[in-house]
């Protein structure tokens, strides 16, 4: 009886493992926020097996609980929320629930979920890095940087928003600055998009970076990504600025090549001379005395 009683025992124990029930399903694990320019997308570990899925749950503070219909028992690890977080200034949290498959029933109420941590569009989104124009005067007094304000993943009206829609007046840009090939760098805050530098030396080639920069938020996400480095152009470059290493080395090359055949032409021009004299010496005909 004993044996019969642990044989069943087992079988159970053993169905239960290979089969689980709504309850054992995996919690979801590192819920994570990833979010640039208002482009919100929240991720997650594991990927889920045949026999369970994932729905996001998310709400504001004192708000109710919603969820998309692109994150209800799927069987993927994101889920975009950039249209969901209409509210930009509240804090949200988010709940990955793990459920049975799409189509399968359950008997329970409360599935296994895992909360994110509190996320802030406004305060939290990464800002990415913005494009701009170089234009030096004809003068070279001066010279202005056109910037672009990067685009969100927010719409109104019809109309995509950039970050200066957003963030007003709250928004600067921190231009970083100096001489080409030099290490030393200069700052420059400016709270518009033309931005006048005039303090640089004429007809020298300078390089500039810019970023966003929001100072009402917290240190950590104060500056946006960087942008790519622009260089103004040198009014007197070295050779190696006009040519590359391979053309320099190649006309010395060439010079050296044709100062050695002007010396050889030159030896051997001397030495037919030097011959032609002698032999002209050894055939002339003695003087009578």
């Amino acid at each position: 009886m004993v044996e019969i009683k642990a044989a069943a025992l087992f079988l159970i124990t053993f169905c239960l493992s290979t089969h689980p029930t709504s309850g054992s399903y995996p919690r979801a694990q590192n819920v994570t926020w990833k979010s640039t320019n208002f482009k919100t997308i929240l991720t997650w570990e594991p990927k889920p097996s045949a026999d369970y899925s994932y729905t996001v749950e998310f709400y504001a503070v004192n708000g109710d609980r919603q969820r998309n219909p692109h994150c209800i028992r799927s069987p993927v690890t994101v889920c975009d929320l950039s249209s969901s977080l209409t509210d930009l200034n509240a804090y949200y949290t988010a709940d990955v629930l793990s459920e049975p498959p799409l189509g399968a029933t359950s008997d329970h109420i409360e599935f296994p979920h895992t909360s994110s941590p509190r996320f802030n569009p406004y305060k939290d989104t990464d800002i990415g890095r913005p494009d701009f124009k170089l234009e030096v005067s004809e003068d070279k007094k001066k010279t202005t940087l056109y910037v672009t304000d990067p685009l969100t993943a927010l719409f109104k009206d019809d109309r995509q928003l950039n970050i200066r829609d957003v963030f007003s007046d709250q928004l600067q840009y921190k231009v970083t600055y100096g001489k080409n090939k030099s290490s030393g760098k200069k700052v420059y805050t400016s709270k518009t998009n033309v931005i006048e530098l005039s303090d640089l030396d004429r007809g020298q080639s300078y390089c500039f970076n810019v970023q966003a920069y929001i100072p009402s938020r917290s240190i950590d996400k104060q500056l946006g990504e960087m942008s790519q480095t622009q260089c103004s152009n040198d009014d007197n470059p070295s050779i190696f600025e006009v040519y590359s290493v391979g053309v320099v080395a190649a006309a010395i090359f060439l010079v050296l090549l044709l100062i050695g055949l002007v010396i050889a032409f030159t030896v051997v021009c001397c030495k037919r001379r030097k011959k032609a004299l002698k032999s002209g010496k050894e055939g002339m005909p003695l003087r009578d005395v």
